[in-house]
C-alpha cells in the first residue's frame, strides 16, 4: 500500500499533537514534514526520532511555513494539514489555496482524530481568540474545584519550545520547577500563578502520556487551552471565553469558531471596560448560534502591587506577548491599570527596541506605546531586557502573569498587575461546576476526598 504523504502546519503544539493522535505509528501516513510560524527560533529543528517512533529513524525535520510550495513540490506531498491556531477564516483560505494550488489536498482535523479520552472528568476553558483572559478563568476554576474536596491536575496546552524530548512530559508543583524546565518566559507567564496557589500542573509534547500521569493523581483533569484552540481531551463540561473588545471575531477566527459551537459555558469577558454594542454583538451571535450554551457575564479584576507608586510617573507598560502579537490586541491589564491608577505618561517603546523586538514591533504595527513580552530564549529575553533599560521611564507596569522583574534583573522598578476572573453574578460559575462534577465523580465510582 503507498503511504500518502503529508505535511503538517504548525507552531510547536497542535502539530506534534496531531501528529502523535493520528500519524504515529498509522502505516496509511508518512510524514514527510512540519512547518512553523507564529513562534520565533522553531524551525529548523527536528521532531525527535525518540518521539516519532517506528518509520521515522532520523526524526521528521521542521521547515519555515514560507516554504510551503516548495515543500509540496520537492518532497511529493499529498495531503498539507493545518494543526494550528488562532489564523482569520481568510487565512486559512489563503494557506488551502496555496496548498491546493501546489497540487496537495488541504486538511483541517477535528475532534474526532485528535481528542483523547480521559477516566476521569474533563473540564476545559477555552477562547474563541488569543487574549479573552482563559488563564484567570482557568485559575479560577481549579481554584473552586479544589475548594469542593476534588484534586486537580490542570493540564495546560503545549508550548515546547526546547528540547523535545526533555519536554515529552513535564510536572510542575513549584516555582523552582520552571528553572528546572529552564522555562521560556511565556511558559512562565501561564504556569506560575498556577504554582504560586497551589496548583499541580502537566504540560509537555506527547498528551497520551500526560494524561496518564495527570490521571493517577487527579479527580478532575482541567484543560488550560492555549490560543483560540480546541482541547486536544474530549471535554465533558467546556467553557469558552469570548472577548467583546473584539466582537465578530468570535465567527471569523479558526478555531475559535469551532470552540463558540462547543461550549457548554459561554463567559462574556472583561465585560466592565467594553463597550455595549461589543457585549450586544457577542451575544447575538450566542444566540444565534450556540443557544443551548448558559451565558456568564464576567469582569477582570485589575490590581497593582504597589498601585501608590504609580500616580504621576512615566510608565513603561509591559504586556503578554502573544495577546499582543497574533491575538491582535493593542492593550492589555498594565494599560488598563496605568489609566486607572493616574500614570502621567505611557512611555513609547518602539523607538528604543533592539533586536528581535524591534522586529517585533514592525511585524506587528498596530502596537503603539506598549511592550510586549516577548521571551522565546535567552538572547530574546536579552533583548527585552535591553529594551526595558534603554526606555526612559520611571518605572515599569507589568501585565504579564509572570515575575517578569526576578527574571529580567533589571535596575529598573517594576510594579506587577495582577487580574483576576470577576463573576457578574457571584457563585453562578462555582454551582455550575458543582454540579456538573458531583454528578460525573459519582457516574464514575468515585467520591470525594
Amino acid at each position: 500500500m503507498t503511504k500518502r504523504k503529508v505535511l503538517i502546519l504548525g507552531a510547536a503544539g497542535r502539530d506534534f499533537h496531531c501528529f502523535n493522535s493520528f500519524f504515529r505509528g498509522n502505516a496509511r501516513y508518512q510524514v514527510a514534514a512540519f512547518t512553523a510560524t507564529q513562534i520565533p527560533n522553531i524551525d529548523g529543528r527536528r521532531y525527535p526520532a525518540a518521539l516519532a517512533g517506528k518509520g521515522y529513524p532520523k526524526g521528521i525535520p521542521i521547515h519555515p511555513e514560507s516554504q510551503l510550495e516548495a515543500l509540496v513540490k520537492k518532497l511529493a506531498i499529498d495531503e498539507v494539514v493545518l494543526a494550528y491556531s488562532d489564523v482569520s477564516n481568510d487565512q486559512v483560505m489563503a494557506l488551502a489555496a496555496r496548498s491546493l494550488a501546489s497540487g496537495a489536498d488541504f486538511t483541517l482535523m477535528g475532534p474526532k482524530a485528535t481528542q483523547l479520552h480521559s477516566r476521569r472528568p474533563v473540564v476545559s476553558v477555552c477562547a474563541i481568540r488569543t487574549g479573552c483572559g482563559k488563564s484567570q478563568t482557568s485559575r479560577a476554576v481549579a481554584d473552586l474545584l479544589g475548594g469542593l474536596g476534588y484534586r486537580v491536575a490542570v493540564v495546560r496546552h503545549p508550548m515546547p519550545y526546547g528540547n523535545l524530548v526533555k519536554q515529552r512530559c513535564q510536572r510542575f508543583t513549584t516555582v523552582a520547577d520552571l528553572d528546572r524546565h529552564a522555562c521560556t518566559l511565556e511558559e512562565r507567564e501561564e504556569y506560575e500563578l498556577h504554582l504560586t496557589r497551589g496548583h499541580v500542573l502537566f504540560a509537555g509534547v506527547d498528551y497520551a502520556q500526560i494524561l496518564a500521569a495527570a490521571e493517577k493523581e487527579a479527580d478532575v483533569i482541567l484543560w488550560d487551552g492555549g490560543n483560540n484552540d480546541f482541547p486536544f481531551y474530549r471535554s465533558d463540561l467546556q467553557i469558552v471565553l469570548v472577548d467583546p473588545h473584539r466582537a465578530g471575531h468570535e465567527l471569523t477566527y479558526h478555531p475559535g469558531r469551532t470552540n463558540l459551537l462547543l461550549a457548554d459555558i459561554i463567559v462574556v469577558a472583561k465585560s466592565g471596560t467594553a463597550s455595549k454594542d461589543g457585549i450586544r454583538e457577542v451575544r447575538e451571535s450566542i444566540a444565534a448560534h450556540n443557544p443551548r450554551a448558559a451565558v456568564l457575564v464576567a469582569d477582570s479584576v485589575v490590581t497593582a502591587d504597589s498601585p501608590e507608586s504609580v500616580r504621576g510617573k512615566r510608565v513603561l507598560v509591559v504586556e503578554d506577548g502573544p495577546t499582543l502579537t497574533h491575538g491582535g490586541m493593542g492593550f492589555g491589564a498594565g494599560t488598563v491599570a496605568a489609566k486607572r491608577l493616574g500614570a502621567r505618561e505611557i512611555v513609547d517603546p518602539r523607538e528604543f527596541a533592539v533586536g528581535s523586538i524591534r522586529e517585533t514591533f514592525a511585524r506587528y504595527p498596530h502596537l503603539k506605546a506598549v511592550l510586549p513580552a516577548m521571551g522565546y530564549g535567552d538572547a530574546q529575553l536579552g533583548e527585552l531586557r535591553a529594551t526595558i533599560d534603554a526606555t526612559p521611564a520611571e518605572l515599569v507596569l507589568v501585565g504579564t502573569p509572570c515575575d517578569l522583574g526576578a527574571l529580567l534583573g533589571s535596575a529598573k522598578r517594576f510594579v506587577r498587575v495582577r487580574y483576576e476572573l470577576d463573576e457578574t453574578t457571584v457563585g453562578e460559575l462555582g454551582k455550575i461546576l458543582a454540579d456538573f462534577v458531583k454528578a460525573r465523580v459519582k457516574s464514575a465510582g468515585r467520591k470525594q476526598r
